[in-house]
């Protein structure tokens, strides 16, 4: 098969690797039905995360299962599944827990931009859906995989709740999907932060109330107005930047709760200026698994249409031009079909 290999920055190629096959018992491999290039991945494509090395690259999955290993118990060929971007058994303590992002025995899934995939841990890790999804559902069942999930998960980090009032720092897939979740959970006014008026427009399709696009002390200043001075008690962290995350505390209420999902790059907290906020902080790689069944039975009923986050549908073989888009803003999220 042909699948996706970052060489270097801005260096993205489709050639051929060797096919996934069953490697250990507790292993799947599937077709893939849709994958993606995520935010994430524009980390190393800039250069801004190092690479070790040519890199497959794709952590975002949905499709149908080809083949199972011995141990596998709760999939079976043919069905349509989807999975969460770290692998999990679902049975360790830290799963238990509800945290499978952080499972002992935890792979982050690479390789997904490719027509096959090889799921480690696939009875903890793949949920499968009643039947064989219509194909327009595709996109949304996809964002489950990871954005959806990390939207989730960054309203339910930030407590979110009935009648609350949240903040929504960043307006990439997660951000807006975060958005979406806020008003799921029920949040009464959703405050998105955003310059961009087609993300503007999208943030107010999935629950956003008001919008800012000031950024920085203007920005603060402008949630601060907009909350009679106190600040939210639900901020929602979605990019991963030292701005971003300084943005986020400082537009808390004292006692609310930031959540922080961006994956960090040089993130540093003041420990002394953090203390007398009184803020919550709570994040992390997004405990995806937890959520899945949940959140595939709302696409599957269409309680939600999170596919919408997808604006630019490319052929798989075209997915440096996905990489391109999304690096130079012209697509928020870009969907690749084999």
């Amino acid at each position: 098969m042909r699948g996706t290999v970052l060489y270097g920055p801005r260096d993205i190629r489709f050639e051929d690797r060797e096919d996934p096959k069953i490697e250990k018992p507790t292993d799947a491999v599937i077709r893939m039905a849709a994958t993606c290039v995520c935010g994430s991945d524009l980390w190393p494509y800039r250069g801004i995360q190092p690479l070790n090395g040519p890199t497959p690259m794709g952590h975002e999955y949905c499709g149908f299962v080809e083949e199972v290993g011995s141990a596998v118990k709760s999939v079976k060929p043919g069905q349509f599944v989807v999975g969460s971007f770290a692998t999990s058994d679902n049975t360790c303590p830290h799963c238990q827990f509800g945290y499978q992002s952080s499972c002992k025995h935890r792979e982050f899934m690479t390789r997904a931009q490719a027509p096959f995939l090889r799921v480690p841990l696939a009875d903890g890790t793949l949920v499968p859906a009643p039947d064989a999804p219509s194909p327009d559902l595709l996109p949304s069942l996809l964002t489950a995989s990871d954005v959806l999930g990390t939207g989730w998960f960054a309203a339910d980090a930030a407590n979110v709740r009935p009648g609350s009032t949240a903040v929504v720092v960043g307006d990439g897939a997660v951000g807006l999907l975060a958005v979406l979740s806020a008003r799921q959970m029920g949040a009464e006014r959703i405050i998105a932060m955003s310059r961009h008026e087609s993300r503007q427009k999208l943030a107010r399709e999935f629950g956003a109330t008001e919008i800012v696009s000031e950024r920085g002390e203007e920005g603060i200043a402008r949630i601060k107005d907009l909350t009679n001075g106190l600040g939210a008690g639900s901020v929602l962290e979605c990019v991963g930047t030292k701005e971003s995350m300084q943005q986020a505390i400082q537009v808390t209420r004292p006692g609310g709760f930031v959540s922080y999902v961006g994956v960090p790059h040089g993130v540093e907290l003041d420990g002394q200026a953090l203390f007398f906020t009184h803020v919550h902080l709570h994040g992390g790689p997004a405990p995806v698994r937890r959520y899945l069944p949940h959140l595939m039975d709302l696409v599957l009923n269409e309680k939600i249409n999170p596919g919408k986050v997808f604006d630019l549908s490319l052929p798989l073989e075209q997915v440096a031009e996905g990489y391109r888009a999304m690096d130079d803003r012209r697509a928020i999220k870009a969907l690749l079909r084999p």
